[in-house]
Formats: C-alpha cells, structure tokens, sequence
C-alpha cells in the first residue's frame, strides 16, 4: 500500500485548505485512516481519525468544529478539510493507514505505531 498526501500550502489565518491523501494497493475492506500533524521541535499529534464505514473516531480537541475528516472509499481517498486555519496549525500533515480493523475498537488509534503505511507528508503554514 502507499499513500499519496497533497493539497498542502500556504494560507491566511482563517482560511481553508483540504489535504487529500490516495491510497493505492490493496487496503482491504476494513481499516482506519488517520491524519496526525508535527509541527516544528514538536513532537507527532494526532489530529482525526475516521474507519473505513464513515464512522469518525477522534479529532483533536485543537480542531473539532474546525476540520472535518471524511473518505470517498470509491475514489481510495480520505480528506482531511481545514476551514478557520490558524497559525498553530502550521505543520506538516502525513495521512496514516492501519489495515487490521482493529486500531478503533482496541483504543490502539491514538498511537503513531500501530498505523501501518504513512503518506510522505504535505506541509500547511497558516500566516497571521
């Protein structure tokens, strides 16, 4: 499987942004995709999460109500939209897979190590 993460760039503060990441290879019918974010000398922070059923998982309390997570399973993509874009969301935004099924039901999505295949990173700076 890789993953291809796009649609990064530089925006105003209160703008919007959506990062795209394609999936290509065999995901399977059951997995979760997770966008996690590091800023400069800080360390990987989850963002959202969402299962392959649509079913949102987790968003970070820094951008629940401002960014929305979602998949097109037709189209192997999942989308992370970014609306209300501030100067702390300046990082770099990798997509992650985790192939097992399991990364929901076991509480293992929070952890960077349990994701399977990572996107290569798309960088988002937000200017104030």
């Amino acid at each position: 499987v890789q993953l291809q993460a796009s649609g990064g760039g530089l925006v105003q503060a209160g703008g919007s942004l959506r990062l795209s990441c394609v999936a290509s290879g065999r995901t399977g019918s059951r997995y979760t995709m997770g966008w996690f974010r590091q800023a400069p000398g800080k360390e990987r922070e989850l963002v959202a999460v969402i299962e392959w059923s649509g079913d949102i998982a987790y968003y970070a309390d820094s951008v629940r109500g401002r960014f929305t997570i979602s998949l097109d399973n037709a189209r192997n993509t999942g989308y992370l939209q970014m609306n209300s874009l501030e100067p702390e969301d300046t990082a770099v935004y990798y997509c992650a897979v985790d192939l097992s099924g399991t990364a929901v039901p076991s509480g293992a999505f929070r952890s960077s190590a349990y994701y399977d295949y990572w996107g290569q990173g798309t960088l988002v700076t937000v200017s104030s």
